[in-house]
């Protein structure tokens, strides 16, 4: 099933910028999925099975590096 995924990271910290640029630079890099940026969120569109475990993956990996983080998180089927 394909859908769409509008999503806004904020980390709590005063140097913001790079966090966000490296969590949208690992998600564009998945071959199946494309990605487009906006300033206050992005916007993912593939398989819902390819990319609910990537964020799942992803959000964690962030998470344990920057745990004062907030994600804002919209799915939509076939929105795209």
């Amino acid at each position: 099933m394909k859908i769409s995924v509008e999503i806004s990271y904020y980390p709590l910290r005063q140097e913001y910028r790079q966090p966000i640029s490296e969590f949208l630079t690992r998600l564009s890099q998945h071959p199946s999925l494309e990605v487009e940026y906006g300033k206050m969120s992005s916007f993912i569109f593939g398989d819902y099975g390819v990319i609910m475990p990537l964020l799942e993956a992803e959000m964690g990996k962030t998470l344990r590096v920057i745990p004062k983080s907030v994600f804002v998180i919209k799915l939509s089927g076939g929105c795209h």
